[in-house]
């Protein structure tokens, strides 16, 4: 019988709580974080303590997915627990006068949920789905307090001249404000540092978006709360304060300057130092939200959950991805659906009831987080004809789980791909499906993950029946979307 995600859906119903007790939830979602990039998950160069403390008091998954291989669609699927096949937003789409293509009314979103049970629910950091007056307004979502980035090419500046705070803009003190895209200035020296000081502001947005979230949990102590802390940390552009640099200079990479001679983000006199300097940035502002939570005496209340909107830039320039070994020995990098693109480091934190110093290597994705978090709140889980994603409650409290049975990817851009996960083994990707100027090739590569987690092998030919499998669920599971179109997939 062909795996059935409501069979799967239907296997574990118990919740772990009574449904009266409502434990605070934090989830904070990096920015074009690989999955090698934190000391937990082997990454030796950059400095990531306090997350790797995190991930000593719970679990860290292996084999988590994100959304999807780039920012909007993968943090939709967070948002409405439903994959790319279902979902509104599948692909970075800009509209005017800013943002991106936004949620429906008709979407029904974590926070709404959470908020329909009483959860006051917050939202600081990078947004991406929907403008200030869309129906896709974070206000209009479910969320009580907004405070950053709507739209995510504002956020490719950390030293903007706004933020937005619910509906209204608020000033930051940089003046002039600093571009996330500009170059040099016209005979500027590329080795002298000072050439570079046009790209330093006096305003951090980051921390005052941090400030936000900060002052939300103080004002919400009592719970119970949701914070969705989506931090736009280590996304380019190559912005962090010359005092959090300093520890990396002292390290004296190799280090040449990136001074963008093919366009890209501004550029970084110590490029390496730079990115390694804002994810440590990105670890100390973890630390502070668990000593914060800490100090308000409701650890033992609260669920934590640390992960990624996607793998590591492929902006070898700016981001040099080798040095760092950002994704290890997986293959592609972000907006790939190769491992690398989209395989994420994920922590998830609740002490007393996520064991301690644990492991897993379920294959989760991120619609499996509506399910999950609700039924951790001993709340209504929605039917899976509503939602896409399964629980794994009983995974985080430390009891076998049946394996996923499959995991649903499409993406339009780069190319245009699609790829199913079949049980813990198998992965089926198709490639080149909207190319420019290429005919799209519908041929399923087939890797077995077990043996061959960098993707080296195409075993197909070996396994028909398991790709005649994988054919199927990629047509049935996805419906055409107008907004989103996928002519090889669509007809």
């Amino acid at each position: 019988m062909k795996p059935s995600l409501l069979l799967a859906c239907t296997l574990f119903t118990a919740a772990i709580l009574p449904a009266a007790e409502k434990p605070n939830i934090i989830f904070i979602l990096a920015d074009d974080l690989g999955y090698r990039e934190l000391g937990c998950y082997g990454q030796e160069k950059i400095k990531t303590p306090r997350i790797d403390a995190l991930a000593a008091t719970g679990m860290k998954f292996t084999r988590a997915y994100s959304g999807n291989a780039v920012c909007a669609p993968s943090r939709c699927v967070l948002m409405t627990g439903k994959h790319p096949g279902h979902a509104t937003v599948r692909d970075n789409a800009s509209v005017e006068p800013e943002g991106q293509h936004p949620l429906f009314a008709t979407d029904v979103t974590i926070a709404e949920r959470l908020k329909a049970q009483g959860y006051a629910c917050g939202a600081f950091g990078k947004w991406g789905l929907g403008n200030t007056w869309s129906d896709g307004n974070p206000n209009r979502q479910g969320f009580d307090r907004f405070f950053g980035y709507n739209c995510q090419a504002h956020a490719h500046s950390y030293y903007p001249a706004t933020l937005w705070s619910d509906g209204e803009l608020f000033p930051l003190k940089n003046d002039p404000p600093v571009p996330g895209h500009e170059g040099l200035a016209p005979g500027a020296d590329p080795n002298d540092p000072r050439s570079y000081d046009r790209f330093k502001g006096q305003d951090y947005a980051p921390d005052r978006i941090h400030e936000q979230a900060l002052k939300f949990l103080r004002e919400n102590r009592d719970g119970p709360f949701f914070l969705y802390y989506p931090n736009v940390i280590p996304h380019v552009a190559l912005h962090i304060p010359d005092a959090e640099l300093e520890p990396y200079l002292a390290m004296q990479w190799n280090d040449p300057p990136f001074t963008r001679p093919k366009g890209g983000y501004t550029p970084h006199f110590t490029p390496r130092a730079a990115y390694a300097a804002m994810i440590s940035k990105l670890d100390t502002q973890v630390g502070e939200v668990v000593d914060l939570v800490s100090e308000l005496g409701q650890t033992e209340n609260t669920i934590i959950i640390f992960t990624s909107d996607n793998g590591a830039t492929h902006l070898k320039d700016e981001v040099d991805y080798e040095f760092f070994q950002s994704v290890g020995e997986l293959r592609g990098l972000k907006g790939e659906l190769y491992e690398g693109g989209i395989r994420v480091p994920q922590i998830a934190a609740w002490p007393g009831k996520i064991p301690a110093g644990t492991t897993s290597d379920r294959v989760t994705g991120f619609e499996d987080w509506t399910p999950t978090l609700l039924e951790l709140a001993g709340l209504p889980v929605p039917a899976p004809g509503e939602i896409d994603g399964i629980s794994l409650a009983a995974t985080l409290s430390g009891e076998k789980q049946e394996p996923r049975p499959f995991l649903y990817r499409e993406f339009p851009s780069y190319g245009g791909q699609q790829a199913v996960w079949l049980g813990q083994r198998w992965k089926g990707i198709r490639t080149n499906l909207k190319k420019k100027g290429v005919k799209p090739d519908l041929t399923v590569q087939l890797y077995d993950l077990e043996a061959d987690p960098s993707e080296k092998e195409d075993v197909a030919a070996a396994n028909p029946e398991v790709v005649k499998e994988i054919e199927a669920l990629m047509k049935s599971e996805r419906v055409v979307s107008e907004a989103f179109p996928f002519p090889a997939l669509d007809e």
